[in-house]
This record gives C-alpha cells, structure tokens and sequence, in this order.
C-alpha cells in the first residue's frame, strides 16, 4: 500500500512538471505576440514563420487578449516546440 501511495505522489509531481512545461511555452509565446505590438509586425513575423497570409491577418487584426492568442493554432504553427527548442528552452 505505502509503495502505491508512493508512485502515485511521485506520478502527481511529474504531471505538475509537465503542465508547468506547457505554461511556460504558452507564455512564452504570449511575451513575443506583444513585443511585436503593431499589426503589420505581427503579420509579417507571423509569414516569416510560415504562417499563411490569411491566417495572419486574422490574428494580427484581432481583439483578443495576448494570452489567449497565444494558444491558437497559428502560433503553434510559427513557434513551435522545437523552435522554442533552438532558442534554448529546456524541457
């Protein structure tokens, strides 16, 4: 019983690791949607990073909040895990 009680506790850590992971990519994100401010910024980034044209006029013009944005599809697709990796971000 002790040693299942055990796993189970060291299983809960690593979830909360992991959801931490996850938080810290998304704000990441965040962080550079609202360094770029101005829209034509955002689009152009948005382009340069491979996101099409229309999709990034949907997201530069719009009038959601940054954390929120932040977990569209479309910053996904320009910042994805492994270039958050070339920037050094430790999983």
């Amino acid at each position: 019983m002790f040693a299942s009680v055990r796993y189970f506790g060291l299983a809960q850590q690593f979830d909360d690791f992991v959801n931490l992971d996850g938080w810290i990519r998304r704000r990441i994100r965040m962080c550079y949607w609202k360094q770029w401010r101005r829209p034509r910024t955002k689009v152009r980034n948005l382009v340069r990073l491979g996101v099409n044209l229309d999709m990034a006029l949907k997201h530069a013009i719009s009038r959601k909040s940054y954390w929120r944005l932040s977990r569209t599809p479309a910053m996904r697709y320009a910042m994805p895990n492994r270039w958050l990796e070339q920037l050094g971000l430790l999983s």
